[in-house]
């Protein structure tokens, strides 16, 4: 490859990325404009899955930047698929087409446990906050929604549910890379079941043993799916 070749190559990488970042920018623009117009809905579900009654805010610009937190968080979500396809976009050209067969399924099944995490995340949501509350004694402490904190929590939460539910993926893609073996996992089955039902505890803690119960169901099944699945393509 000469010099001159290698330049345009480069310049058409970047060009790439450049069409790429702004046709991205431009989807989440335009998905938290429109998220905007729903954000009183998107907070009325809130307040129907916490339990709870109206959000407070602190200041006279606190109901605004609220509105606007929210409509970004979801214009993120909506304008996803196009961003996730505008990375693929620039990626792809330089994959193999074995290597294109191994990532865009494992992007597609990262994306789906992700959004799978979060809906369980919401699902959990009343349960999670019941236990939370609990630490509160009565008459002693109160607790005081506060929409900004609520938010943050809530997309920490999100977030960490989302990664969790990566969980096959993980395990899937260790074990096509041959770096674990369904053998392995059904050997330390026992120390899985107890690291796994750790994990539940400390992402729901409290002395409810239904949260915990509740993460750690869905955890092992995904282990215990993973494995067979290994197993069934011999690995």
């Amino acid at each position: 490859m000469t010099v001159d070749e290698t330049r345009m190559s480069v310049v058409e990488h970047l060009e790439a990325l450049r069409r790429g970042l702004i046709i991205s920018a431009i989807a989440w623009a335009v998905a938290s404009i429109v998220a905007w117009f729903f954000t009183v809905e998107i907070l009325q579900f809130l307040q129907h899955r916490a339990g709870i009654g109206a959000f407070q805010y602190l200041g006279p610009t606190g109901a605004f930047m609220l509105r606007f937190k929210i409509a970004l968080f979801a214009g993120t979500f909506l304008a996803s698929p196009v961003i996730i396809w505008q990375a693929w976009w620039f990626v792809s050209p330089g994959l193999h087409m074995h290597e294109k067969r191994v990532v865009l399924p494992m992007i597609l099944a990262t994306s789906f446990f992700f959004v799978l995490g979060v809906g369980f995340c919401f699902y959990a949501l009343p349960l999670i906050l019941h236990v939370l509350n609990g630490f509160a004694p009565s008459g002693v402490l109160n607790y005081l929604p506060v929409g900004d904190d609520f938010i943050g929590f809530l997309l920490g939460l999100c977030i960490a549910f989302g990664i969790v539910f990566e969980l096959p993926v993980i395990l899937w893609t260790l074990g096509m890379l041959r770096i674990i073996s369904s053998a392995w996992l059904w050997k330390n089955r026992l120390y899985w079941i107890l690291g796994l039902g750790l994990l539940s505890n400390l992402m729901t803690p409290g002395a409810d043993p239904l949260t915990p119960l509740i993460v750690f169901v869905p955890l092992v099944t995904f282990w215990g799916g993973t494995t067979l699945l290994l197993r069934f393509s011999g690995r």
